[in-house]
């Protein structure tokens, strides 16, 4: 457990000290979850969260409340707080969601056009995310690829828009972390990117939708190998057949 405590502690960190205790930790413990830092089935103590982060037992419980409305935790009353096993069902609603989301907004990014400014922040968005490669940095490229995903969407000024992606990203990156680098290399992710900016900037509308389908489809190629790999990690009461009639 100290290896796992330094690791939040390390996140604690990173959050900002003008955000509230309670946003605080739920972005750590979200970070946590999403990161594998804290597995699929792990126990969680009001308690312990408290004491690692010196903080009331009572923003850990508002956290772990709203933790459980993202589907990522699962508090049962006199039995404790427990981390969710992936749900095939829900990774593949939320990819859906997203996608719906996700096409919207390239689409009205190509068909608009975006700001010099903003296509010059995504080409150094993706600059940066090829200097992950080598290093095989997962961790800054996903971060680095959410901001890849917030710039598209605040580019056209789709804010709303974001925090539904926000919200529904959580069931997904999980399994991103995952397939990262055995199922889902950092440069075919990368690649894929490049082809939806270089679609914007050629305002092929279909082109950029396609580009962006690719991309967020990624996903049922390396779920099915996942569930084999890592049983463990899975809702064992869902079945493969989940995958087989989300195929397109």
């Amino acid at each position: 457990m100290s290896n796992i405590n330094t690791t939040l502690q390390a996140l604690w960190q990173e959050t900002s000290e003008t955000e509230s205790v309670r946003q605080r930790l739920y972005h750590v413990l979200r970070q946590s979850i999403i990161q594998m830092v804290l597995p699929p089935g792990q126990a969680l103590s009001e308690k312990e969260v408290a004491d690692t982060f010196s903080v009331s037992r009572q923003p850990v419980r508002e956290a772990f409340i709203r933790l459980s409305e993202t589907g990522l935790v699962e508090v049962k009353p006199q039995r404790g707080t427990y981390v969710v096993k992936i749900s095939q069902g829900a990774v593949l609603e939320a990819r859906f969601v997203r996608e719906a989301v996700e096409v919207a907004v390239v689409r009205q990014a190509t068909a608009k056009g975006l700001a010099p400014e903003v296509l010059t922040e995504l080409h150094d968005l993706l600059e940066r995310q090829r200097r992950c490669i080598e290093p095989h940095d997962t961790i800054r490229f996903y971060r680095l690829d959410e901001l890849f995903h917030k710039t598209l969407s605040l580019g056209v000024g789709q804010q709303a828009a974001w925090k539904v992606i926000e919200e529904v990203r959580a069931q997904l990156d999980r399994v991103r972390y995952l397939s990262v680098p055995d199922t889902t290399p950092i440069a075919r992710l990368i690649d894929q990117h490049a082809d939806i900016v270089a679609a914007i900037e050629d305002r092929d509308v279909a082109l950029a939708e396609q580009a962006m389908r690719r991309h967020l489809r990624e996903i049922f190629v390396s779920l099915p190998d996942l569930v084999q790999r890592f049983p463990e990690m899975f809702d064992a009461q869902e079945t493969a057949s989940l995958i087989e009639e989300a195929t397109p």
